[in-house]
Order: structure tokens, then sequence, then C-alpha cells
């Protein structure tokens, strides 16, 4: 069998959905790859920086792991900005349905508002923008820890001469993760609060 008979999903046999499954799970195995790719591709995306959104992504991460964080605030912080070329308008909600089966909720969390927090940085710079467009979340047990994750990594990191860590050195790290079980608990960890700081690494 190579494809399945149907033309219709209510058509579909048992062994249709039983290769299919197979299919999908052998897929699923090469999700951090795609993601590698897509990041390198992010070279496409918006200019006018003085760094591309690779250099932005890259430095992020770098920052993050130098700060001594975990693997999962250094792969959140590598991806964050997965989505600038295919979702603009809400690029860091499409981060945070990547990342939500395989992170720690705080992390997922952290991304998905992370726009909101930003805008602390330039919405008083333009019209109609909120500045303070992060204060919708305050009391958000995650709140310090976005606000935290903007100031040290994601709004500072737009240096075109910090040394920044190669692409390369990160691919184990989003392996690793995206190598876990979906949804497993004991990763998610609903409610817990993981410093993004803790011993700096050289």
């Amino acid at each position: 069998m190579d494809r399945v008979s149907f033309t219709r999903m209510k058509d579909g046999t048992k062994e249709d959905y039983e290769f299919l499954n197979e299919h999908e799970i052998d897929h699923t195995k090469h999700t951090a790859k795609r993601l590698l790719k897509a990041l390198v591709d992010l070279d496409k995306s918006l200019s006018g920086y003085q760094i591309t959104r690779l250099g932005h992504s890259v430095q992020s991460a770098s920052r993050a792991w130098r700060d001594g964080a975990d693997t999962d605030w250094v792969v959140a912080a590598l991806l964050h900005d997965i989505g600038d070329i295919y979702a603009p308008y809400n690029h860091d909600e499409y981060a945070a349905t990547i990342l939500k089966p395989f992170v720690r909720e705080q992390c997922t969390w952290v991304v998905e508002k992370h726009g909101d927090f930003q805008m602390l940085y330039y919405g008083q710079h333009l019209e109609g923008a909120d500045q303070h467009k992060r204060e919708r979340h305050r009391g958000h047990p995650y709140f310090d820890d976005c606000a935290e994750f903007c100031e040290r990594w994601d709004q500072a990191s737009f240096d075109p001469d910090y040394d920044d860590l190669p692409l390369d050195f990160f691919a184990p790290m989003v392996e690793e993760v995206f190598a876990r079980t979906p949804y497993d608990p004991d990763v998610i960890r609903p409610g817990v609060r993981v410093p993004l700081t803790t011993e700096p690494r050289a």
C-alpha cells in the first residue's frame, strides 16, 4: 500500500488510517529538522534591522544560553519569531503553538505574549500603538518572566557586533525538545516557574 483508497475521509478503512498513522508518526520525527530549515528561511523575512531575523533568533538564544537558561528557555528564545514569515500579524501565537506540546507551559505563555510585551520599547513611537499593551497581562503568574525574557534576550538582540553562537550549536537542543512525548505532564508542568537565568556559561 502506497496511498489510501478513499477520496472522502468518511470512506476510509481501518487499513487506510493505520497506514496514514504510520506515515504521520514518521513525519513528526523530522519536525526539528524542518524548524531549523525554517529558521534559515527567516533571512528572507523582514529586513531593515542591523542584523537578519535569523541573526536575531540565534542572538536571543545565545544570550539565553550564556545566561545559564535551561533547554526549554533556549529553544523558546531561538524559535520565538519563527512565525515572522508565515504569520506576520500573530507571529508570537504561531511560535507558541509550535512549542506548546514540547516545552514548559511557562515558556509557551511567554512566547505567545512576547509581542505585547515588546511594545514597551517602541509603542510610543507609532501612532495608534499601545506602549503599555503588556499591562493587560499584569497579575499573570508568568508576567515577570515575559518581561525579563523581552528585556534580557529579545529587545537586546539586534547587535551586529555580538558574538552569536552558530545555529548548528542549538540544533541538538531543538532535536531534544521535539523528540519529547507531546504534552507530557512532566514536561509541560503547568504553573511551574523556572528562572530564566542561573549560573552564567562562558
